[in-house]
């Protein structure tokens, strides 16, 4: 049986206990958060005073549902504590933070995830096999959009303060499709512009992100990530040579981004059929299992059934430099002062 104790317990941290709860071999016996109101119904585990305590809870493994300041301190002590850690996107607040993270999870050995559910939409999960195969060429750009409206109170939440995020939209919301670009193509970007505004929201850090990348191998990718989308959107169309995969829409607990659909398309015989309109597979999906699967994935990787794939500490180095860089290029420091590893804000 897995011991789990969970920090921070407000809408990530309830939906990573309802996961856990669904495995028979994870057992959640602890609870940290800073505001113990959050904490009902769940009266047969330990409610903690403070983070030690739930390291002291005898606990196998660690979820961090908390804000971004501390993840990469409550990870190092996590791992330190002998405990296996999986921690919520972002998974620091800067790349030197997260080295620092790597560095520890070397010495200790343990298993440590971060959260990317995306890779686990069924959608992704057939977009992959599609690409995986072969079939439609050499990938020829890739254009992604994820926009939301924010929300009333929007210029309250922390996530838009950057001693407890680290930075804007691009780096809560933006990083999904970024991360799902590098996946899907395999390609490191390095020759990266951006425009990053405050359009609207009166919010310390960016609440739009247009960002151009270019890859060594020559590949070109826009982002479009968005606080200012009124109507909800997710999509990101991949061109190759014979035809292209797009994905469009995903699914979440209020359904709006959906539906989220999988649309295929062959590159159309120019001498027998009209160009531009070539003929399309769509296939919709009406349910998500990504944090089952995310779970399940982090689960058989302490049991050592399977090695763990997706959410490693490679992944999110690889993301978190890439933002890094985007920060850079769009002389988003020249107004923003670079936080560092012992930045407290």
């Amino acid at each position: 049986m897995i011991r789990v104790g969970i920090a921070g317990f407000g809408k990530m941290g309830k939906i990573r206990a309802e996961a856990v709860l669904a495995r028979d071999d994870m057992e959640l016996v602890a609870i940290y958060d800073i505001n113990h109101n959050v904490i009902e119904g769940h009266e047969e585990v330990v409610v903690c005073e403070d983070f030690d305590t739930l390291l002291q809870q005898n606990i196998d493994a660690l979820f961090i549902c908390a804000f971004n300041s501390v993840a990469s301190e409550y990870t190092i002590k996590g791992l330190r504590a002998g405990c296996h850690v999986f921690c919520e996107k972002p998974p620091a607040k800067t790349v030197a933070e997260l080295k620092k993270v790597m560095a520890v999870e070397q010495e200790e050995g343990r298993i440590l995830k971060y959260g990317f559910n995306h890779r686990f939409h069924y959608s992704v999960m057939e977009a992959k096999k599609a690409i995986d195969s072969g079939e439609m060429g050499k990938i020829l750009w890739m254009r992604g959009v994820y926009g939301k409206a924010g929300s009333i109170d929007y210029h309250k939440e922390w996530r838009n303060y950057r001693k407890y995020s680290g930075g804007g939209i691009l780096m809560d919301q933006g990083i999904h499709m970024l991360d799902l670009i590098l996946y899907f193509s395999g390609q490191t970007f390095e020759d990266n512009q951006a425009f990053l505004t405050n359009a609207h929201w009166d919010v310390e850090a960016e609440d739009n992100a247009f960002v151009m990348m270019k890859s060594q191998e020559g590949l070109i990718a826009t982002v479009h990530s968005s606080a200012t989308h009124w109507r909800h959107k997710f999509l990101l169309e991949i061109m190759f040579e014979k035809g292209y995969v797009n994905l469009d829409g995903i699914l979440s607990a209020t359904r709006s981004y959906a539906p989220e659909q999988l649309i295929i398309g062959k590159r159309a015989n120019e001498h027998t059929t009209a160009m531009g309109k070539p003929d399309e597979t769509n296939m919709s999906f009406e349910q998500d299992d990504s944090w089952r699967y995310e779970i399940n994935e982090f689960a058989e990787a302490i049991n050592g059934d399977n090695p763990m794939v997706h959410g490693r500490s490679q992944d999110a180095l690889r993301v978190m430099t890439l933002i890094e860089d985007v920060y850079d290029k769009s002389g988003y420091y020249d107004n923003h002062e670079p936080l560092d590893s012992t930045d407290e804000g």
